[in-house]
């Protein structure tokens, strides 16, 4: 106080409220409001990387169906172009997930041929792997052809053989 009585002895005089700020008048953004403000944006962050995780996932399982049906598409066509055989019953297999073996030249038919190439570009598309399977199943011109595959991925990792391992089946007339 003697301070303020030696300046207004010296004619200058100061006003006390100006020194005093009020926080009516802060300037600037406090360290925690910034802490907070920080932490809300990694929270959203986090959700849209989840976010996309989850659309990444659902994309490569789409993938994997259109590849599926475009498969069983590509034998119908081949069963088709050998309308007379594939009623024979020359296309029919039973679950089966490894391409046979080409046999002896003089032994290979059209049929033969259309499978081993239709499961060999199964495995190509839906992976190389124990769980890309096909089905090729006819009574007469009727027609039903499975394909099977892992989609584990897009199933949060359930393993094949659970009751979210997927397929496709198209039923047709030849």
């Amino acid at each position: 106080m003697s301070s303020l009585k030696s300046m207004r002895a010296a004619g200058t005089s100061m006003n006390i409220k100006s020194t005093i700020r009020s926080p009516l008048h802060q300037r600037g953004a406090g360290l925690i409001e910034v802490l907070i403000a920080v932490l809300i944006m990694g929270i959203g962050l986090l959700g849209i990387a989840a976010m996309q995780a989850t659309a990444l996932r659902n994309s490569s399982s789409a993938l994997e169906r259109s590849q599926g049906v475009i498969q069983t598409y590509a034998i119908l066509d081949s069963m088709r172009a050998n309308r007379l055989r594939a009623i024979a019953g020359d296309y029919d297999i039973p679950r089966t997930c490894v391409a046979p073996a080409a046999p002896d030249p003089a032994d290979d038919t059209l049929a033969l041929s259309d499978v081993r190439l239709w499961l060999t570009s199964l495995k190509a598309t839906l992976g190389d792997n124990d769980n890309s399977c096909g089905q090729i199943a006819c009574d007469g011109a009727s027609c039903e052809i499975t394909v099977w595959w892992d989609d584990s991925r897009a199933n949060n990792g359930a393993a094949f053989g659970s009751a979210t391992a997927t397929n496709v089946v198209t039923r047709t007339t030849l």
